[in-house]
């Protein structure tokens, strides 16, 4: 069992309160004291428990970021982003995986409100914003990332996945491809839906064009594979000659699908487009052409915004969304 600051306490020879001045205001105390609990620390192994500190404090400098796919490099980025803002104002950030469960997720934030963290960057998959409501009263502020909010109330930072997907869909357009498939899912994640309306608003706006989906189980690898292999073995005349992925993940496995089914071409049979922008989307046998995303500064910005409202409460919510850009390379 480790040693408690009572112990060091006795072992020394003075008060708790002398204890706790040592290690926080040692300018309150003597050199020959400060020394004397320096000794008892070391002799005993004593640590500090800056948690149940701060729990007494109510000023913690832990910042909670939840995301509900961390395999994902967007997430990671956007927590990079965060981690860089918070060292800045001397928070740390810890990162939660929901994996898209709701349960998990809920869990989370049960834990949050236990450790009394000073605030979370959240990148909801349910419904969740009367949980955060409860977490807000109790002082916990909670900033929406990649994500608005449907109630206004909170905070968020996110990007204009409706303007994405309709850049997404009018490059295929442009290329002159009328057959387009839409990959992604479950259609229930408002950022995927949203990329869904903006390539059906693309698809609109031209004559004799079809746009069908293809929904997948979660944003994967996996699952881009398994629908590439289907796409593959269809009949070439109901094929789409033209795919938007609804995240790069998916878009890389069609790519590896595609490529594996031999009889197929990227661009020139089916042109591709992903969503993210990530580091993997770059160097793809095919290099992959996607949205960008400023990830990063999605991060920063999330942090900025929570970290000023941890200061001060009374501030009203702040929207921020970003504009999503076309990067194109080989594969449409």
């Amino acid at each position: 069992m480790s040693a408690s600051i009572k112990d060091v306490a006795l072992h020394a020879g003075v008060s708790v309160g002398t204890v706790s001045n040592v290690m926080n205001h040692p300018s309150r105390v003597s050199n020959d004291t400060v020394a004397k609990v320096q000794r008892a620390i070391s002799a005993l192994g004593f640590v500090r428990n800056d948690a149940a500190r701060q729990l007494r404090a109510g000023e913690s400098k832990t910042i909670a970021m939840m995301v509900f796919d961390a395999a994902n490099p967007f997430f990671t980025d956007i927590a990079r982003g965060a981690e860089d803002a918070a060292a800045k104002d001397g928070f740390s950030v810890i990162l939660a995986n929901t994996s898209e469960s709701s349960t998990r997720e809920l869990g989370y934030l049960d834990l949050f409100e236990e450790q009394r963290v000073r605030g979370i960057l959240i990148s909801p998959y349910g419904e969740v914003e009367d949980r955060l409501q409860a977490l807000k009263k109790f002082g916990i502020p909670s900033v929406l990332v990649d994500r608005v909010s449907n109630s206004q109330v909170f905070s968020s930072v996110s990007v204009d996945d409706v303007a994405g997907g309709h850049i997404a869909a009018s490059h295929l357009l442009s290329l002159g491809r009328r057959t387009l498939g839409f990959v992604g899912g479950p259609l229930e994640i408002p950022q995927v839906g949203d990329r869904l309306v903006g390539a059906q608003q693309a698809a609109s706006e031209y004559q004799e064009c079809s746009l069908r989906v293809f929904e997948t189980t979660a944003t994967t690898v996996l699952e881009g594979r398994r629908i590439g292999e289907a796409i593959a073995a269809m009949e070439p005349k109901e094929r789409p000659n033209g795919l938007f992925a609804a995240n790069d993940l998916v878009a890389l496995g069609l790519l590896q699908a595609l490529v594996a089914a031999n009889h197929l071409n990227v661009p020139r049979d089916i042109a591709l487009v992903g969503y993210d922008d990530i580091d993997f989307a770059t160097s793809a046998i095919v290099p992959l052409t996607s949205i960008r995303q400023p990830s990063q500064l999605i991060g920063e910005t999330a942090l900025e915004i929570l970290a000023e409202e941890a200061l001060d409460p009374t501030q009203p919510p702040q929207k921020v969304v970003f504009q999503p850009e076309l990067v194109i390379r080989a594969s449409a």
